[in-house]
Protein backbone atom coordinates (compact mmCIF):
# COMPACT_ATOMS: atom_id res chain seq x y z
CA UNK A 1 0.00 0.00 0.00
CA UNK A 2 1.30 3.22 -1.03
CA UNK A 3 -0.19 6.47 -0.64
CA UNK A 4 0.92 10.32 -0.83
CA UNK A 5 1.81 10.53 2.97
CA UNK A 6 2.78 14.47 4.61
CA UNK A 7 6.48 12.97 4.76
CA UNK A 8 6.38 12.49 1.23
CA UNK A 9 5.95 16.49 0.71
CA UNK A 10 8.58 17.53 2.85
CA UNK A 11 7.28 18.33 5.98
CA UNK A 12 10.36 17.74 8.74
CA UNK A 13 8.94 16.07 11.35
CA UNK A 14 10.23 15.22 14.60
CA UNK A 15 10.81 11.61 16.09
CA UNK A 16 11.40 8.15 14.87
CA UNK A 17 8.70 6.06 13.30
CA UNK A 18 7.93 2.59 13.19
CA UNK A 19 7.49 0.85 9.80
CA UNK A 20 4.41 1.46 9.21
CA UNK A 21 4.63 4.99 10.94
CA UNK A 22 0.95 4.04 11.63
CA UNK A 23 -0.93 2.49 15.39
CA UNK A 24 -0.37 -0.53 13.94
CA UNK A 25 3.57 -0.51 14.73
CA UNK A 26 2.39 -1.75 18.02
CA UNK A 27 2.50 -5.21 18.21
CA UNK A 28 -1.04 -7.05 18.11
CA UNK A 29 -3.24 -3.89 16.93
CA UNK A 30 -5.66 -4.86 13.78
CA UNK A 31 -7.39 -1.66 12.19
CA UNK A 32 -10.60 -2.41 9.77
CA UNK A 33 -12.67 -0.58 7.81
CA UNK A 34 -16.09 0.08 6.41
CA UNK A 35 -16.58 2.72 3.98
CA UNK A 36 -19.76 3.76 2.46
CA UNK A 37 -19.99 6.03 -0.51
CA UNK A 38 -23.11 5.57 -2.71
CA UNK A 39 -25.24 7.98 -4.35
CA UNK A 40 -24.50 10.75 -7.00
CA UNK A 41 -24.55 14.67 -5.41
CA UNK A 42 -28.27 15.48 -5.53
CA UNK A 43 -29.25 12.22 -4.84
CA UNK A 44 -32.02 10.97 -2.79
CA UNK A 45 -29.93 8.92 -0.80
CA UNK A 46 -25.82 10.04 -0.56
CA UNK A 47 -23.84 8.10 1.65
CA UNK A 48 -20.57 9.39 2.86
CA UNK A 49 -20.10 7.44 5.93
CA UNK A 50 -18.50 4.49 7.36
CA UNK A 51 -16.55 2.61 10.16
CA UNK A 52 -13.43 2.39 11.59
CA UNK A 53 -12.17 -0.70 14.13
CA UNK A 54 -9.38 -0.95 16.28
CA UNK A 55 -8.63 -4.53 17.83
CA UNK A 56 -6.70 -3.48 20.76
CA UNK A 57 -5.06 -7.27 20.95
CA UNK A 58 -6.34 -8.76 17.37
CA UNK A 59 -8.94 -11.31 16.96
CA UNK A 60 -8.04 -13.71 19.49
CA UNK A 61 -7.46 -10.88 22.39
CA UNK A 62 -10.91 -9.84 22.35
CA UNK A 63 -11.76 -9.52 26.30
CA UNK A 64 -7.92 -9.19 27.23
CA UNK A 65 -8.16 -6.27 29.38
CA UNK A 66 -5.86 -2.99 28.87
CA UNK A 67 -4.63 -0.17 30.88
CA UNK A 68 -6.96 3.16 29.83
CA UNK A 69 -7.00 6.11 30.48
CA UNK A 70 -9.39 8.74 28.44
CA UNK A 71 -9.54 12.46 28.59
CA UNK A 72 -11.91 15.39 27.06
CA UNK A 73 -10.60 18.73 25.33
CA UNK A 74 -13.81 19.44 24.64
CA UNK A 75 -16.59 17.30 25.77
CA UNK A 76 -19.17 18.37 22.61
CA UNK A 77 -18.95 14.72 21.49
CA UNK A 78 -19.31 11.45 22.46
CA UNK A 79 -16.96 8.36 23.36
CA UNK A 80 -18.89 5.27 24.58
CA UNK A 81 -17.72 3.48 27.23
CA UNK A 82 -15.65 5.94 29.23
CA UNK A 83 -17.44 5.72 32.44
CA UNK A 84 -16.70 2.22 32.55
CA UNK A 85 -12.56 3.04 31.53
CA UNK A 86 -12.62 5.57 34.33
CA UNK A 87 -13.99 3.63 37.23
CA UNK A 88 -11.47 0.11 36.32
CA UNK A 89 -8.88 1.90 34.49
CA UNK A 90 -9.21 -0.63 31.44
CA UNK A 91 -11.48 -1.84 29.07
CA UNK A 92 -11.46 -5.17 26.90
CA UNK A 93 -13.56 -4.78 23.81
CA UNK A 94 -12.92 -3.55 20.30
CA UNK A 95 -12.78 0.43 19.53
CA UNK A 96 -14.97 1.80 17.00
CA UNK A 97 -15.39 5.04 15.23
CA UNK A 98 -18.35 6.53 13.13
CA UNK A 99 -20.45 8.72 12.59
CA UNK A 100 -22.42 10.91 15.10
CA UNK A 101 -25.82 9.71 14.63
CA UNK A 102 -24.19 6.00 14.42
CA UNK A 103 -22.92 5.36 17.23
CA UNK A 104 -26.08 3.63 18.78
CA UNK A 105 -26.06 1.32 15.32
CA UNK A 106 -22.18 0.15 15.25
CA UNK A 107 -22.55 -0.24 19.35
CA UNK A 108 -25.05 -2.68 18.41
CA UNK A 109 -22.30 -4.34 15.66
CA UNK A 110 -19.62 -4.41 18.00
CA UNK A 111 -21.82 -6.58 20.53
CA UNK A 112 -23.05 -9.28 17.96
CA UNK A 113 -19.66 -9.42 16.71
CA UNK A 114 -18.08 -9.81 19.89
CA UNK A 115 -20.94 -12.40 20.65
CA UNK A 116 -19.99 -14.32 17.54
CA UNK A 117 -16.73 -14.80 17.89
CA UNK A 118 -15.97 -15.16 21.84
CA UNK A 119 -19.59 -16.25 23.14
CA UNK A 120 -17.92 -16.20 26.56
CA UNK A 121 -16.98 -12.69 26.94
CA UNK A 122 -20.77 -11.68 26.04
CA UNK A 123 -22.29 -14.29 27.88
CA UNK A 124 -21.61 -11.33 31.16
CA UNK A 125 -22.04 -7.60 29.86
CA UNK A 126 -20.23 -5.51 27.06
CA UNK A 127 -19.46 -2.23 26.99
CA UNK A 128 -17.88 -1.49 23.59
CA UNK A 129 -15.69 1.71 23.12
CA UNK A 130 -17.57 3.83 20.25
CA UNK A 131 -16.48 7.19 19.21
CA UNK A 132 -18.19 9.75 16.50
CA UNK A 133 -17.56 12.69 14.88
CA UNK A 134 -20.20 14.59 12.63
CA UNK A 135 -20.14 13.81 9.02
CA UNK A 136 -23.14 16.04 8.11
CA UNK A 137 -22.08 18.44 5.73
CA UNK A 138 -21.61 15.58 3.21
CA UNK A 139 -23.19 12.98 4.39
CA UNK A 140 -27.01 12.56 4.48
CA UNK A 141 -26.61 11.64 8.31
CA UNK A 142 -30.02 11.02 9.31
CA UNK A 143 -30.44 8.27 6.48
CA UNK A 144 -29.42 5.35 8.79
CA UNK A 145 -26.92 4.64 6.48
CA UNK A 146 -24.63 2.60 8.96
CA UNK A 147 -25.80 -0.69 10.04
CA UNK A 148 -24.78 -2.86 12.53
CA UNK A 149 -23.78 -5.05 9.95
CA UNK A 150 -21.16 -2.45 8.75
CA UNK A 151 -19.27 -2.59 12.25
CA UNK A 152 -19.01 -6.09 11.75
CA UNK A 153 -17.82 -6.29 8.46
CA UNK A 154 -15.20 -3.68 9.97
CA UNK A 155 -14.14 -5.93 12.33
CA UNK A 156 -13.89 -8.78 10.27
CA UNK A 157 -11.58 -6.56 7.74
CA UNK A 158 -9.32 -5.58 10.74
CA UNK A 159 -5.85 -6.72 9.78
CA UNK A 160 -1.83 -5.78 10.63
CA UNK A 161 0.18 -3.82 8.99
CA UNK A 162 0.17 -0.64 6.53
CA UNK A 163 -3.56 1.13 7.04
CA UNK A 164 -5.20 3.07 4.78
CA UNK A 165 -6.12 7.19 5.12
CA UNK A 166 -7.98 10.16 4.27
CA UNK A 167 -11.54 9.36 3.27
CA UNK A 168 -12.31 5.82 4.68
CA UNK A 169 -13.72 3.97 7.69
CA UNK A 170 -15.79 6.42 10.02
CA UNK A 171 -13.55 9.07 8.16
CA UNK A 172 -15.14 8.88 5.23
CA UNK A 173 -17.22 12.09 4.93
CA UNK A 174 -15.27 14.07 7.82
CA UNK A 175 -13.54 17.49 7.08
CA UNK A 176 -10.44 19.03 8.93
CA UNK A 177 -9.67 22.93 8.79
CA UNK A 178 -12.00 23.44 6.36
CA UNK A 179 -10.46 20.83 3.70
CA UNK A 180 -10.88 17.76 3.25
CA UNK A 181 -10.57 15.82 6.44
CA UNK A 182 -11.11 11.81 7.77
CA UNK A 183 -8.42 8.93 9.20
CA UNK A 184 -5.23 9.57 9.53
CA UNK A 185 -2.10 7.27 11.58
CA UNK A 186 1.40 7.76 12.68
CA UNK A 187 3.90 6.28 15.29
CA UNK A 188 6.73 6.76 16.99
CA UNK A 189 9.55 4.38 18.94
CA UNK A 190 11.34 4.86 21.89
CA UNK A 191 13.90 3.77 24.08
CA UNK A 192 13.46 3.19 27.42
CA UNK A 193 17.11 1.43 29.36
CA UNK A 194 17.73 -0.30 25.93
CA UNK A 195 14.14 -1.74 25.40
CA UNK A 196 11.84 -0.19 22.12
CA UNK A 197 8.44 1.00 22.58
CA UNK A 198 6.22 2.02 20.67
CA UNK A 199 3.49 4.95 20.52
CA UNK A 200 0.91 4.82 18.01
CA UNK A 201 -1.81 7.10 17.20
CA UNK A 202 -5.58 6.71 14.84
CA UNK A 203 -7.56 9.78 14.43
CA UNK A 204 -10.56 10.73 13.22
CA UNK A 205 -9.74 14.32 11.94
CA UNK A 206 -13.07 16.64 11.62
CA UNK A 207 -12.27 19.92 13.75
CA UNK A 208 -10.66 23.39 13.51
CA UNK A 209 -10.96 26.00 11.01
CA UNK A 210 -8.97 27.28 7.83
CA UNK A 211 -7.56 30.30 9.48
CA UNK A 212 -5.82 28.32 12.34
CA UNK A 213 -3.98 25.56 10.17
CA UNK A 214 -0.54 25.40 10.95
CA UNK A 215 2.23 22.80 9.66
CA UNK A 216 5.67 22.73 11.51
CA UNK A 217 4.92 25.86 12.54
CA UNK A 218 3.99 27.30 9.25
CA UNK A 219 0.36 29.11 8.72
CA UNK A 220 -0.64 26.95 5.92
CA UNK A 221 -4.28 27.71 6.30
CA UNK A 222 -5.04 31.38 5.70
CA UNK A 223 -2.79 31.87 2.37
CA UNK A 224 -4.71 28.01 1.02
CA UNK A 225 -6.24 28.90 -2.61
CA UNK A 226 -8.38 25.87 -1.86
CA UNK A 227 -12.20 26.88 -0.99
CA UNK A 228 -13.66 26.14 2.42
CA UNK A 229 -17.28 26.22 1.33
CA UNK A 230 -17.90 24.19 4.99
CA UNK A 231 -17.36 27.36 6.63
CA UNK A 232 -19.62 29.55 4.51
CA UNK A 233 -22.32 30.59 6.98
CA UNK A 234 -24.99 30.39 4.59
CA UNK A 235 -24.98 26.78 3.81
CA UNK A 236 -27.35 25.67 7.40
CA UNK A 237 -30.05 28.30 6.28
CA UNK A 238 -30.00 27.41 2.71
CA UNK A 239 -30.35 23.67 4.16
CA UNK A 240 -33.06 24.70 6.06
CA UNK A 241 -31.37 23.87 9.91
CA UNK A 242 -32.02 25.93 12.96
CA UNK A 243 -28.33 27.18 13.30
CA UNK A 244 -25.75 28.53 11.42
CA UNK A 245 -22.42 26.70 10.60
CA UNK A 246 -19.52 27.91 12.55
CA UNK A 247 -15.79 27.79 11.38
CA UNK A 248 -13.96 25.28 14.07
CA UNK A 249 -16.74 23.23 14.39
CA UNK A 250 -16.51 19.18 14.37
CA UNK A 251 -14.89 16.70 16.48
CA UNK A 252 -12.12 14.57 16.84
CA UNK A 253 -11.41 11.48 18.44
CA UNK A 254 -8.10 10.25 18.93
CA UNK A 255 -6.91 6.61 20.02
CA UNK A 256 -3.28 6.44 21.35
CA UNK A 257 -1.78 2.71 21.94
CA UNK A 258 1.56 1.76 23.07
CA UNK A 259 3.22 -1.62 24.30
CA UNK A 260 5.00 0.42 27.07
CA UNK A 261 4.29 -1.12 30.34
CA UNK A 262 1.79 1.91 32.09
CA UNK A 263 -0.44 2.38 35.09
CA UNK A 264 -3.98 3.42 34.06
CA UNK A 265 -3.06 6.87 35.28
CA UNK A 266 -0.46 7.12 33.38
CA UNK A 267 -2.67 5.84 30.07
CA UNK A 268 -4.53 8.84 31.28
CA UNK A 269 -1.59 10.99 31.28
CA UNK A 270 -0.68 9.62 27.59
CA UNK A 271 -4.47 11.27 26.93
CA UNK A 272 -3.85 14.34 28.50
CA UNK A 273 -1.46 14.92 25.89
CA UNK A 274 -3.31 14.53 22.57
CA UNK A 275 -4.10 18.22 22.77
CA UNK A 276 -0.17 19.51 22.80
CA UNK A 277 -0.26 17.78 19.42
CA UNK A 278 -3.49 19.00 17.84
CA UNK A 279 -2.70 22.73 18.78
CA UNK A 280 0.91 22.19 16.73
CA UNK A 281 -1.64 22.18 14.03
CA UNK A 282 -2.97 25.42 14.86
CA UNK A 283 -6.93 24.51 16.64
CA UNK A 284 -7.34 26.24 19.58
CA UNK A 285 -10.90 23.33 20.81
CA UNK A 286 -13.72 25.34 19.69
CA UNK A 287 -16.71 24.87 21.51
CA UNK A 288 -18.54 22.96 18.53
CA UNK A 289 -15.87 20.60 18.49
CA UNK A 290 -16.14 17.26 20.54
CA UNK A 291 -12.44 16.55 20.96
CA UNK A 292 -12.37 13.29 23.47
CA UNK A 293 -9.16 11.11 23.29
CA UNK A 294 -8.55 7.30 24.49
CA UNK A 295 -5.02 6.08 25.39
CA UNK A 296 -4.43 2.32 26.53
CA UNK A 297 -1.49 -0.08 26.94
CA UNK A 298 -1.18 -3.70 25.53
CA UNK A 299 1.24 -4.42 28.53
CA UNK A 300 0.41 -6.56 31.57
CA UNK A 301 -1.87 -8.91 29.44
CA UNK A 302 -3.97 -11.17 32.24
CA UNK A 303 -4.47 -7.91 34.86
CA UNK A 304 -6.85 -5.22 35.45
CA UNK A 305 -9.14 -8.47 34.67
CA UNK A 306 -13.37 -7.49 36.00
CA UNK A 307 -15.06 -10.83 35.56
CA UNK A 308 -17.71 -12.26 37.74
CA UNK A 309 -15.78 -15.73 37.81
CA UNK A 310 -12.54 -13.94 38.79
CA UNK A 311 -10.87 -15.82 41.42
CA UNK A 312 -7.63 -14.44 42.01
CA UNK A 313 -6.33 -12.86 45.39
CA UNK A 314 -4.13 -10.17 44.08
CA UNK A 315 -2.85 -9.04 40.42
CA UNK A 316 0.43 -7.22 39.85
CA UNK A 317 0.95 -4.66 36.84
CA UNK A 318 4.65 -3.56 35.68
CA UNK A 319 4.86 -0.06 34.65
CA UNK A 320 7.46 2.36 33.65
CA UNK A 321 8.21 4.50 36.97
CA UNK A 322 6.27 7.75 36.95
CA UNK A 323 9.74 9.61 36.67
CA UNK A 324 10.84 7.87 33.21
CA UNK A 325 7.36 8.68 30.90
CA UNK A 326 8.37 11.99 29.10
CA UNK A 327 9.94 10.44 26.27
CA UNK A 328 6.20 8.46 26.09
CA UNK A 329 4.90 11.63 26.32
CA UNK A 330 7.19 13.49 23.63
CA UNK A 331 6.25 10.25 21.14
CA UNK A 332 2.53 11.21 21.96
CA UNK A 333 2.62 14.85 20.95
CA UNK A 334 4.65 14.13 18.08
CA UNK A 335 2.45 11.76 16.17
CA UNK A 336 -0.49 12.87 17.05
CA UNK A 337 0.93 15.99 15.04
CA UNK A 338 1.43 14.04 12.12
CA UNK A 339 -1.78 12.19 11.62
CA UNK A 340 -3.47 15.30 11.47
CA UNK A 341 -1.67 16.05 8.47
CA UNK A 342 -1.42 12.53 7.09
CA UNK A 343 -5.16 12.83 7.19
CA UNK A 344 -5.11 15.86 5.25
CA UNK A 345 -2.69 14.73 2.74
CA UNK A 346 -4.54 11.38 2.03
CA UNK A 347 -7.74 13.21 1.35
CA UNK A 348 -9.03 14.10 -2.21
CA UNK A 349 -12.31 16.14 -3.06
CA UNK A 350 -15.39 14.83 -2.25
CA UNK A 351 -18.65 15.87 -3.09
CA UNK A 352 -21.65 15.05 -1.03
CA UNK A 353 -25.42 15.38 -0.07
CA UNK A 354 -27.19 19.14 -1.32
CA UNK A 355 -24.26 19.36 -3.99
CA UNK A 356 -21.74 19.85 -0.98
CA UNK A 357 -18.39 20.01 -1.62
CA UNK A 358 -15.08 19.64 0.58
CA UNK A 359 -11.64 20.08 -0.98
CA UNK A 360 -8.65 18.55 -0.14
CA UNK A 361 -5.50 20.02 1.01
CA UNK A 362 -3.52 21.22 -1.89
CA UNK A 363 -0.26 18.93 -2.06
CA UNK A 364 1.55 21.79 -4.27
CA UNK A 365 1.16 24.47 -1.27
CA UNK A 366 3.07 22.43 1.27
CA UNK A 367 5.90 21.25 -0.70
CA UNK A 368 5.96 25.13 -1.38
CA UNK A 369 6.05 26.09 1.75
CA UNK A 370 9.10 23.47 2.62
CA UNK A 371 11.05 23.34 -0.28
Amino acid sequence: MHTTRARDLGIPFAGTPGRHNAITDVPGIEVGYTTLIHGEPGADSVARTGVTAILPRGRAGVGIPCAAGTYSLNGNGELTGRAWIDESGSFSTPIAITSSHAVGAVHRGVDEWVHAVNPAVSAQWMLPVVGETWDGYLNQINAGHVEPAHARTALDAASPGPIAEGSVGGGTGMNCYGFKGGTGTASRVIDHDGTAYTVGVLMQANFGSREEFTVAGRPLGPDSAAPAPIEDDGWFLRDGERARSVPGAGSVIVVVATDAPLLPGQCAALARRVPLGLARTGTTGSHFSGDIFLAFSTANSGSLTSRMADRTSYESLRFIPWGRVDALYTATVQAVEEAVVNALVAAEDMAGREDHVSYALPHDEVRAAFS
